[in-house]
């Protein structure tokens, strides 16, 4: 039988299965993302949207006493807020499974996510992760072992796999209904940075994600460029072979890319580029993606996340919009609004909170509703073969 439960911010009745009435949410915990942090405040915001968890403590900053503020901030426990990854795992695995937390999220600088996932899967935690997966091509194939061994569930938030439209994109090209894909183009332009190396801010040498001990070998690529590179594996459904790099640190004072183009080629004579900047003057979180076909193509920006559109020769152009019937089933599990009410990162970001709490209660979920390990394996095969690509002269690199 199903109920109905009346939502009085939507002005809708929305069914509501007795299985799920009376399910308690998963106990999270969170490593970083504490005052001030902007990731950490957006998963935060996420897991509550897809209202499948609760907060309960977690390692929120380095320095204890800020940990504790945030704790108190947030209306935690701070019984619950530690001080370090292990006493945060002696602590919670010696509570009754009942009462412990269950799933951490890691919001930290890249060059912990491996020690903290690791350990994390380990001690029997399910893990939400942020990318890049990890600092080493050999971490994340290490950390991939850990998580088939853990039989956990790991997340990797490529948060723009989340978007609705990105869904139905992917099932589009799925269906056939673009023929024989010929060419993929993807950017990822931003511009935050631009203003930093060229006016007089002092933070130069203090922004983390210009330090290659914390980020790793890449800043754009590794930050940003990861992502157009996600977004074209998921939605053509095609791995890329190889890739051909041509990367710019713009300042003779910064040892990793700013800005950066890359050469694409997958199987069949497939081509594509994607291009990346965190230089270009004016951009905001510019992210596209466009497939060409031998009968159509699509093309979708996250600046316009609602609208995906599909383009052939010989009829005009479609536009899709979420919370439509015409969209796949995939794609209408992911909006929480009805149409014409706009959604955002947000909400991308609680649609593979949602896909995460799924597997974590064993229920089935799509293929694609939440990035894995293995998303991560390719993610960090691909910055570290577009680094050598550039720093070897420019060649060509086998991902």
């Amino acid at each position: 039988m199903i109920d109905s439960e009346y939502n009085l911010s939507s002005l809708f009745i929305i069914p509501l299965s007795s299985k799920y009435k009376n399910m308690q949410k998963i106990k999270l915990g969170m490593m970083g993302g504490g005052i001030g942090a902007f990731i950490g405040d957006a998963h935060r915001r996420a897991s509550r949207i897809c209202n499948d968890y609760q907060l309960v403590g977690g390692v929120f900053d380095i320095d204890f006493e800020r940990g504790k503020e945030f704790a108190q901030q947030q209306d935690l426990d701070v019984n619950r807020c530690y001080a370090t990854l292990d006493s945060f795992i002696e602590a919670e695995t010696a509570l009754p499974k009942t009462e412990r937390i269950e799933a951490v999220s890691i919001v930290t600088p890249n060059m912990l996510h491996y020690e903290f996932a690791s350990k994390l899967l380990k001690a029997g935690f399910h893990v939400i992760c942020e990318k890049p997966m990890t600092f080493t091509i050999d971490e994340a194939l290490e950390l991939q072992k850990v998580v088939k061994e853990s039989n956990l569930s790991f997340a990797l938030t490529h948060t723009y796999t989340g978007y609705p439209m990105v869904r139905q994109m992917k099932e589009i090209v799925k269906s056939g209904a673009l023929g024989k894909i010929q060419r993929v183009d993807a950017q990822y332009y931003q511009g935050w940075i631009n203003s930093i190396i060229h006016g007089t801010d002092s933070r130069i040498t203090g922004i983390w994600r210009l330090d290659p001990k914390v980020v790793g070998v890449s800043s754009c690529m590794g930050d940003i460029g990861v992502h157009a590179f996600n977004l074209v594996e998921f939605t053509t459904g095609l791995q890329i072979e190889k890739v051909l790099s041509d990367l710019n640190s713009v300042n003779d004072d910064i040892q990793l890319d700013l800005d950066g183009t890359v050469l694409l080629r997958f199987p069949d004579k497939v081509n594509g580029v994607i291009r990346s900047s965190q230089v270009a003057a004016g951009e905001e979180n510019n992210l596209s993606i466009a497939i060409y076909g031998s009968k159509a193509s699509l093309k979708w920006s996250q600046e316009e996340p609602n609208f995906l559109y599909l383009l052939s020769d010989s009829e005009p152009t479609k536009i899709y919009k979420p919370a439509h019937a015409y969209n796949s089933q995939f794609a209408e599990a992911s909006h929480v609004m009805p149409s014409g009410h706009p959604e955002g990162i947000y909400e991308a970001l609680g649609n593979i909170y949602k896909g995460t709490a799924k597997a974590i209660r064993g229920e089935e979920v799509f293929e694609g509703e939440f990035p894995t390990v293995e998303e991560g394996v390719r993610g960090m095969k691909f910055i570290h073969k577009v680094v050598e690509s550039h720093k070897e002269g420019n060649i060509w690199k086998e991902l």
